[in-house]
């Protein structure tokens, strides 16, 4: 079966880094475009970052760039959200999407809180 599970999470203090996980399997990893999303209590989920599967180019929202870095391991199945200089807006249920031409997978997502 399709999985994605996301690890990594937790709570950190501002300007504090971590780095999230996620372990992928049941479909051809090295196909899709691997993304991750947030969500705030009370907010829209918003993409974060994406890194394509073809040449692994990457892309970040404006409010992560310079901070975050999106990294992918084909040989492993695994995708990677290194988060450094971190600030409390930051805090978020974080989610990985693995999507396809016409399909797309969602993890269970994983907390970061940043705080104090």
């Amino acid at each position: 079966q399709v999985q994605l599970v996301e690890s990594g999470g937790g709570l950190v203090q501002p300007g504090g880094s971590l780095t999230l996980s996620c372990a992928a399997s049941g479909f051809p990893f090295s196909l899709y475009a691997m993304n991750w999303y947030r969500q705030a209590p009370g907010k829209e989920r918003e993409l974060v970052a994406y890194i394509s599967s073809a040449d692994s180019s990457t892309y970040y929202a404006d409010s992560v760039k310079g901070r975050f870095t999106i990294s992918r391991d084909n040989a492993k199945s695994m995708v990677y959200l290194q988060m450094n200089s971190l600030k409390p807006e930051d805090t978020a249920v974080y989610y990985c999407k693995a999507r396809g031409f016409s399909i797309e997978f969602w993890g269970q997502g994983t907390q970061v809180t940043v705080s104090s």
